[in-house]
């Protein structure tokens, strides 16, 4: 507690807090993005619609490029108030929460509305209590309004248009144990390398296919080297805006409608530019030879119910998981 203190108040003297009436009306926003990059739009566009629609009671002051630090040390002044906002993706409560961690696993929804679903059930609602009552830190609004992807595609230098042609594909992986299960599982080979090293090793044939979200194969260039992409939607993000809770709490009734209603126009506008954006990505890829197909899942979703239940059985999924899973799919 003692480190967490004085590592609060070193923070609050490196950003220059100031007199108690700013900090009453000024949010601190940390974010990975640069501020020119699609998110970053979305966050800049929420900070001026908070700063419009509580009159200027409330302000939003953006840190982009962790300038503010790392994950956990913005984790640390998250809970400690110096930070108000963390936007980034929720798997970062699995701290306070393990369960967190299955919000979204591969191949387990049938789409994009089925996710949704799921996300708004008591159970997910009981995983962030559980966090909230660790740490002090909860979402703001809707879970998923912010979108992030806004979809996944397997990038491949072979076609990739079935499960069958996933048998045997030599597939790059992050170091993650569910992860390499779940793709070995679907017939894959697995190879795990960093990220940085995919555009060499798929242009050497050392693998042959990786998956990413969409709005990041051009910037990767990895379309020049892998020029079959297959939209799989292997599963569904969105940015968590997660909050310091008692900062929210002190806001007066008037001000906190605010700034839910200029989050959720925020998530609106993050659904259109995330969608332009693909749209554009995908059009100058095909254009310079690319092949772009989405593929149908069905068989990936089926090939993984086996998989999961065997992790129900095992206790390793959160109790009432799968029950919840099929509760929200559409019958």
């Amino acid at each position: 507690m003692n480190k967490v203190i004085k590592f609060s108040l070193a923070a609050a003297v490196a950003l220059g807090m100031g007199g108690m009436a700013s900090a009453e009306t000024t949010w601190r926003m940390a974010t990975k993005m640069p501020v020119d990059s699609p998110e970053g739009k979305v966050f800049q566009r929420f900070a001026e619609l908070t700063e419009e629609y509580t009159d200027g009671e409330l302000k939003i002051d953006v840190y982009p490029n962790e300038q503010l630090g790392k994950e956990d040390a913005v984790l640390e002044q998250l809970q400690a108030g110096i930070v108000n906002i963390y936007a980034e993706g929720y798997s970062y409560m699995r701290k306070w929460a393990p369960e967190v961690s299955w919000m979204t696993p591969a191949f387990v929804f049938d789409d994009y509305d089925h996710w949704v679903r799921f996300m708004e059930t008591d159970l997910v609602k009981s995983w962030f209590d559980k966090a909230a009552a660790e740490s002090g830190v909860g979402p703001l609004g809707n879970p998923t309004a912010i979108l992030r992807g806004p979809f996944r595609v397997m990038v491949s230098n072979k076609p990739v248009e079935t499960l069958e042609d996933v048998q045997g594909l030599k597939m790059r992986m992050h170091p993650e144990k569910l992860a390499i299960a779940i793709w070995s599982h679907l017939g894959a080979e697995v190879i795990t390398l960093p990220w940085t090293e995919v555009y060499q090793s798929i242009q050497k044939d050392i693998v042959q296919a990786v998956n990413s979200p969409i709005a990041l194969v051009e910037s990767m260039r990895f379309n020049e080297v892998a020029p079959y992409i297959s939209r799989h939607n292997e599963y569904w993000q969105s940015v968590g805006f997660m909050m310091n809770l008692d900062a929210y709490d002190a806001l007066d009734e008037d001000t906190r409608e605010g700034l839910l209603r200029a989050y959720e126009e925020a998530g609106t506008y993050s659904q259109e530019i995330m969608g332009d954006v693909a749209e554009s990505s995908i059009k100058s890829m095909v254009d310079a030879g690319a092949t772009y197909q989405e593929i149908d899942t069905g068989p990936f979703i089926e090939k993984m119910q086996s998989f999961y239940e065997g992790l129900a059985a095992d206790g390793e999924l959160p109790e009432g998981y799968l029950e919840a899973v099929e509760a929200t799919r559409s019958k």
